[in-house]
């Protein structure tokens, strides 16, 4: 039993993920817009974090320029898949987000000038080509984002691929000061973007119908807070690539429960381009193996 509770520790973190999208929606329809949402969060994690890491990571992180794109690309990251699973097809948007792969073999090539072999150039054209399905318009013509959702989710991707080739470029750095980073970004970009904006008037001021809409809003920052730990200790104890394969769990569960309660619709060509998708990241994974 204790053999398996790394997995179970990735599934739960990939569930977290994948059924995030239902709350999200429904503060947002309490008056509480996703990047809000984000910034309160991750303030919990930030404070806990901060207080246990203590001064030196704090120092740390200031000394180190390379840490502070990582803030910048993990904040992204939540912002934008937050943001686009609270308003779009969450399927659509689940998969673009999972074009990662493919983002992060170029970001590779370009900050760790890692090669290109032939089994990776195969693996890129099958995951465009699953993007390529599931934007493919019912109208027909060039499978561009239909939506501000499938751009977040395409940068959501984009940013998470880069979040973590910079976290293998900067492995020497303290555990403690790449945390402050990651979940700092959660907190200053999803904050700066959203006072942004408020302050031009393209996003409400941040509000809720009473006082016990805190208690859900504490338990998913709670909830949140044990999903980074869960994924903390389960991709420290398995190999990467069946961390990447396990956390695949997060694409049927915001599908199913994106179906069951209303949250997007699946069509011939989003199943198709979705099982190209994941099919380049199973590939990624085990080609990480060898």
């Amino acid at each position: 039993m204790p053999a398996l509770l790394p997995y179970f520790a990735l599934v739960f973190n990939a569930l977290v993920w994948g059924l995030s999208w239902w709350p999200f929606r429904q503060f947002q329809e309490a008056g509480l817009h996703p990047l809000w949402t984000t910034v309160l969060l991750y303030a919990l994690s930030l404070l806990v974090i901060s207080l246990s890491a203590g001064r030196r990571a704090w120092a740390e992180f200031f000394r180190h320029p390379s840490l502070w794109l990582i803030l910048v690309a993990a904040g992204s990251t939540n912002a934008a898949f937050n943001w686009a699973v609270s308003m779009g097809d969450v399927l659509r948007v689940v998969l673009l987000f999972y074009l990662m792969p493919l983002w992060a073999v170029l970001l590779a090539r370009l900050l760790l000038k890692e090669p290109l072999r032939p089994t990776t150039l195969a693996r890129i054209a099958l995951a465009l080509g699953g993007a390529a399905a599931v934007l493919w318009p019912e109208q027909g013509g060039f499978p561009l984002p239909a939506s501000a959702a499938d751009w977040l989710g395409l940068l959501g991707g984009l940013c998470f691929a880069l979040n973590n080739v910079m976290l293998r470029r900067e492995a020497a750095r303290s555990p403690q000061a790449r945390a402050l980073a990651m979940f700092g970004g959660g907190v200053l970009v999803a904050g700066a973007v959203a006072a942004l904006m408020t302050g031009s008037g393209l996003m409400a001021a941040p509000s809720l119908p009473g006082w016990l809409w805190a208690l859900p809003l504490l338990l998913m920052a709670l909830v949140f807070f044990l999903s980074n730990l869960a994924l903390q200790y389960g991709a420290s104890r398995l190999p990467a690539n069946i961390t990447a394969i396990v956390m695949l769990v997060e694409v049927p569960a915001a599908a199913l429960s994106a179906l069951w309660l209303g949250g997007g619709v699946l069509d011939t060509k989003t199943a198709i381009g979705g099982l190209a998708i994941l099919g380049a990241a199973v590939l990624a994974a085990l080609e990480r193996q060898r």
